[in-house]
Order: structure tokens, then sequence, then C-alpha cells
């Protein structure tokens, strides 16, 4: 195999190739990107958004049902792509899972 650059292939042990530095670039940038949120209803969901629930939730340890309809702002995103923090009036510090919740 012909190549002008200097011979800066890295071997990935994953695949057992030698692959090129701007392969190499574009693996990393992908494994590194946070993962896409998603509601419900597939809508994608980012820092900030409001959200409302679908479905009467009980809430554990508080004691407490979240009506279906009862709004939601000002969420964040968490390491696990089903799950998003918040806060309501009642709760704080709450974890929803996302297939709970649909984008306003």
């Amino acid at each position: 195999m012909a190549d002008t650059d200097d011979g800066a292939y890295v071997y990935d042990e994953a695949s057992g190739e030698w692959i090129s530095p701007e392969e190499t670039a574009e693996k990393s940038a992908a494994a590194n990107a946070a993962p896409e949120v998603r509601d419900a209803v597939g809508n994608r969901l980012e820092d900030g958004d409001s959200v409302t629930l679908i479905k009467d939730l009980k809430v554990k340890g508080a004691g407490q049902t979240l009506k279906r309809g009862t709004v939601v702002k000002t969420i964040r995103l968490t390491a696990n792509p089903e799950e998003i923090d918040c806060r309501t009036d009642a709760i704080k510090g709450l974890v929803l899972k996302t297939e709970f919740v649909k984008k306003r």
C-alpha cells in the first residue's frame, strides 16, 4: 500500500486493522459524543427544556403522585440517556425516565 504519509497509522486492536489518523480521530469523536436523549414520542431533549408527564407517577420515598399533565421546567440531562434530572414545586432532586415525558 503506497502512502504519502509519514507512516503514522495506528493499530486498532478491536478490529485488528491498521487505521489512519483521520479514522482514529473520527472514532474517538464518535465515542466521546453525548448520547442522544429522546422523549416518549421521539423528540430530542436538551438541557433546559420543559416537559410534560404523560402518565401518573408515584414518587418513591415522597409519598406523592405526580399527575399526568404536570409540567416540569428546566430539565438536566444525565449520563444515562433514559433518565433526566429535574425538580418540581413539591419535589426537589427528582429523576424521571424519559419514557414518561413529552417535550413541550
